[in-house]
């Protein structure tokens, strides 16, 4: 009742008033992109959405920007894309989004004998808090830095002005494209924030085998030893999904990780 008397009003009904980009007269699509409004949510452990906003995506003109614009294209199409069948099976699993995923992995970790009911409880209200600040903190960046997507990206690579950047007309991703702005990658940030948390609360020599399900993936099963593999595995995903590229999932990885400090130190070390 007290947790939600404090959210209401938080910002989570705002009314959606995107304003798409395009000049007087021409045509641009028509779905508008998801949840702009959610960057003016009040955080629970943040001291405003742009706490942790990463600085600007690579310059089109940089040798990192070619880089990772090539990884991209060449691992992440639909047809033809240069993966192996195990970065084909992640990249599907963790096309899924909602999460309940990743509270999957948090139980597999809750579920070891001997641990205290409240101290669970506990647990998954910092991994759900630092969740929730890491999707309000991504929504941010995503809307002030505007990144375009690699499916628009590469069918433009001969307008960027990088020589290295071939264009692909037809190019698609794997994985459907969400309808958001690309930099940085909400998936590496929320991975990030909860094996941030679970390290805090088992410490990484000791943590249990985590595990989850994906329903995009048929049910299907993995597991990690280590909450870095579990990092590292999402945030290849969604380069193999040709989602992000790799600066983008870098970025997320640590805007996650400095929320997760936050959900450590404001609720589990208060912890009896």
């Amino acid at each position: 009742t007290a947790v939600l008397a404090a959210r209401a009003g938080d910002g989570a009904g705002a009314p959606e008033s995107y304003r798409p980009h395009a000049a007087a007269g021409a045509y641009v699509p028509t779905a508008l992109p998801a949840v702009p409004q959610w960057a003016q949510r009040k955080p629970w452990l943040m001291s405003g959405a742009a706490q942790f906003r990463p600085g600007p995506p690579p310059a089109l003109t940089s040798d990192q920007w070619a880089r990772d614009y090539n990884e991209v294209k060449s691992l992440g199409e639909r047809s033809g894309g240069r993966r192996s069948a195990e970065q084909t099976e992640a990249a599907r699993f963790w096309a899924y989004s909602m999460p309940a995923i990743y509270h999957g992995v948090v139980r597999s970790a809750a579920d070891q004998p001997g641990r205290d009911p409240a101290r669970n409880a506990r647990l998954f209200a910092a991994v759900a808090q630092a969740m929730d600040d890491a999707v309000i903190g991504v929504i941010d960046a995503k809307y002030h830095h505007h990144f375009w997507r690699p499916v628009t990206a590469i069918r433009n690579g001969d307008t960027d002005g990088h020589a290295a950047t071939e264009r692909v007309a037809a190019w698609t991703s794997l994985i459907d494209t969400p309808m958001h702005p690309e930099y940085p990658s909400a998936h590496s940030s929320l991975a990030s924030a909860v094996g941030t948390v679970l390290d805090a609360e088992f410490g990484a020599g000791t943590l249990p085998v985590l595990s989850t399900t994906s329903p995009s993936a048929k049910g299907a099963v993995r597991q990690w030893k280590r909450t870095d593999d579990f990092i590292r595995e999402v945030s290849e995903a969604r380069i193999h999904g040709g989602l992000h590229y790799r600066f983008s999932t870098d970025a997320g990885e640590a805007l996650g990780r400095q929320v997760g400090r936050l959900a450590v130190e404001q609720l589990l070390r208060e912890a009896p």
